[in-house]
């Protein structure tokens, strides 16, 4: 369905309520917040990451929705019409540019990231068993820096994503979540029910909500600040871009609350299906971005094999439902831009992406690109850096302080029809809370 303006739609809330939250809920929750929080921690990184969400993160995801509604076209467009609207700079366009490359970036090493998912669906049905510390690891270089199986497996999910985002909004986006989401749920629930049976839920409990702040630095508050932002999927051009598909009689501050709560239930969530095995195992919770590939794999050779099978599907839904909105901004934008055919500007964009995707897994393998490194970090790593770190926090602040003061306040009220009271909580968040702790984390990490 289209607008009057010709611009796609949602066909309901429902709908729209599983892609926002398919975008936000994805690897950053499943796969990223449990060895983050393990590396921070476990409790003080879990209470600053949800502090995070919804002092920050949520203010911030209402205003990136509404500037989508009022714009009604990509981030780029819509930040350009806005700017003209209320009388300001064209260079605000920059901060939908900023967005959709950001998206674009993520996406080139997300994909990876995914293939490996697919790749460890193949190795759950041939078994972990026998698997120690030696041989998982060994198993996971060995996959990682294989010259094409990496290629493979990132093509074959990018496959994916493009066969879905072709078909459009109604045709595509919303078929997909529709079936993806809620399967992600049941499956998730499920396996957190046979690991709180099954293995130590207890320490898992203990390990999440039990806060030890000696153990915070500035960089890991930096690094749950640039969690929260990745996980709500936020200044990635993927928000501004949904929320365009908006129709006008959905409310934007009760479905932005429903995205964060469900985004950060997820989060949990997954922690309590995957920390109770870390534990009941004697693994280690802060095994970085091996938790899953080179953890896990110990303790699912000592379970049914469903159990490991069940788990990367699950990863590989919420890999998929996020990756589509990564995806989708920069085909909105062409697409937008020059009238070529959905299907035709998907297969252009998600060529690129898969040549930038094949430098990141590269890099992680023995060929000279896996000795490529910059501030000591490989490829993958930097452009993780960069958009986690820097694009996503810096891009929510400058929403935050355009939506507060270049961005009449009448037209925001407007736009968000919250109750008086409400709209003046969100706005002073929004306009003095966001900027100033965005500003101050990065700051704490200069001095």
């Amino acid at each position: 369905m289209a607008g009057a303006t010709g611009h796609q739609q949602w066909s309901s809330r429902w709908t729209f309520m599983l892609a926002a939250v398919g975008s936000a809920v994805g690897l950053g929750n499943i796969w990223k917040f449990p060895y983050e929080a393990g590396e921070g921690g476990g409790g003080a990184f879990v209470l600053v990451y949800l502090a995070f969400v919804f002092a920050i993160g949520l203010p911030c995801l209402i205003a990136e929705l509404s500037l989508g509604r009022r714009g009604q076209l990509s981030p780029i467009g819509s930040m350009s019409k806005i700017a003209e609207e209320e009388g300001r700079s064209k260079l605000w366009s920059l901060l939908g540019w900023s967005g959709v490359l950001g998206g674009f970036i993520v996406l080139s090493f997300y994909s990876v990231v995914g293939g490996w998912v697919l790749y460890y669906i193949v190795e759950a049905f041939t078994g972990f068993e026998g698997y120690d510390a030696a041989k998982s690891g060994a198993t996971f270089t060995a996959f990682i820096t294989d010259p094409t199986k990496p290629i493979i497996a990132h093509a074959a999910f990018l496959f994916i994503t493009l066969g879905i985002v072709a078909r459009g909004v109604q045709g595509g986006l919303e078929k997909a979540v529709t079936f993806l989401m809620p399967a992600l749920f049941v499956l998730l629930l499920g396996l957190m029910i046979y690991s709180g049976i099954t293995a130590d839920f207890g320490a898992a409990v203990n390990f999440l909500f039990s806060p030890d702040f000696s153990k915070l630095t500035g960089d890991k508050v930096l690094q749950a600040l640039g969690l929260s932002f990745f996980s709500l999927s936020l200044a990635l051009g993927s928000i501004m871009t949904y929320g365009s598909y908006l129709t006008k009689d959905i409310n934007i501050t009760r479905s932005a609350f429903t995205i964060a709560t469900a985004d950060s239930a997820v989060a949990l969530m997954a922690g309590l299906a995957i920390f109770p095995i870390v534990f009941a195992y004697d693994l280690n919770p802060g095994q970085s971005v091996g938790l899953v590939f080179t953890t896990l794999p110990i303790a699912f050779g000592q379970m049914p094999s469903i159990v490991a099978i069940l788990f990367f599907f699950l990863l590989t839904v919420a890999a998929v439902t996020s990756a589509i909105s990564l995806l989708e901004p920069a085909v909105a934008y062409v697409e937008e831009r020059t009238g070529i055919d959905r299907k035709k500007v998907a297969i252009i964009i998600g060529l690129a992406a898969f040549v930038l995707g094949t430098l990141s897994a590269w890099g992680q393998s023995g060929n000279m690109l896996g000795d490529v490194k910059l501030f000591g970090l490989d490829i993958m790593s930097v452009k993780d850096y960069l958009t986690n770190n820097i694009m996503m926090p810096l891009g929510g602040m400058f929403i935050a302080i355009f939506v507060g003061w270049f961005a009449s306040r009448k037209n925001m009220m407007e736009e968000l029809a919250m109750e008086d009271s409400t709209f003046k909580i969100w706005y002073f968040l929004v306009r003095f809370v966001c900027p100033v702790a965005i500003g101050a984390v990065f700051v704490s990490l200069i001095i």
